[in-house]
């Protein structure tokens, strides 16, 4: 078993380089989704969560306020406190929509998001046409591999299918959302959502998982917390909890394996 930053060697992608070494260096596997809808708000929490994090995972189309000092404010941010941006666009389209969807309209996700993610779903060909538009910015992508609501149609023979398309693109595909660890391939970064100290499933389907199940048990690199952390009274205080608690499980299982 590899430490991150034995990985982090082993790596070609400049995104996947940075954050397995950056992990390493302030011992955190922890994401922070932060799903609100103001400018202000989004960047209080990113400059409150940036220390305990490796990665804050926005989505920038529900922001009501959406403007260019956005996301350069949040790259100052992000390089201030060494973490990365994961815009959560899950692309999913033929690679002409796709592709302009990722680069144009007024977003113009891959100039400041250097992880964004996409579904497997239109096939191959959509990814090469992500791929040419992300790597040349030095950008990577996740696929979705598997999902964490319940009666997702992500599993099986689909997942199997994405974990091939994302060794055609090693290069720019850097690792999966999911839900288990999927391949032994040590280039590869597992995501995992739905994480939550107690466990359980909300009111909307998402299912819950502690931060120990998924990484000793189904081998995941990086915890995904959302509402658990952003809505709770000390938001510093409870990411670090998740901080320590991920951390500690990645040590946990270190030394199993």
């Amino acid at each position: 078993m590899l430490t991150y930053l034995e990985r982090a060697k082993l790596c070609n992608n400049p995104v996947a380089i940075k954050l397995l070494s950056l992990m390493d260096a302030k011992k955190t596997n922890l994401s922070v989704s932060v799903d609100v809808t103001r400018k202000e708000e989004l960047l209080s929490l990113a400059n409150s969560l940036g220390p305990s994090i490796c990665v804050l995972k926005t989505h920038i189309d529900i922001l009501e306020d959406f403007d260019n000092e956005t996301v350069t404010m949040l790259q100052q941010i992000a390089k201030q406190h060494n973490f990365i941006i994961f815009e959560d666009r899950k692309f999913a389209d033929i690679g002409n929509t796709a592709s302009l969807q990722y680069e144009k309209g007024i977003y113009h996700i891959a100039d400041w998001a250097q992880l964004t993610n996409a579904h497997s779903v239109a096939g191959a060909d959509s990814i090469a046409s992500l791929k040419k538009v992300g790597l040349q910015k030095n950008n990577a992508m996740l696929l979705v591999a598997e999902m964490s609501s319940q009666g997702n149609l992500a599993h099986g023979y689909y997942t199997a299918e994405t974990v091939q398309m994302a060794s055609q693109y090693s290069d720019f595909v850097i690792g999966f959302i999911c839900q288990h660890k999927l391949t032994e391939n040590p280039t590869f970064i597992h995501f995992t959502p739905g994480i939550k100290f107690s466990g359980g499933e909300d009111a909307q389907g998402q299912q819950y998982r502690t931060p120990h199940q998924a990484i000793v048990e189904a081998g995941i690199d990086i915890i995904i917390v959302g509402r658990g952390i952003y809505t709770a009274t000390s938001i510093q205080h409870e990411a670090k909890k998740y901080q320590e608690a991920g951390w500690e499980a990645y040590l946990q299982k270190m030394s199993l394996l």
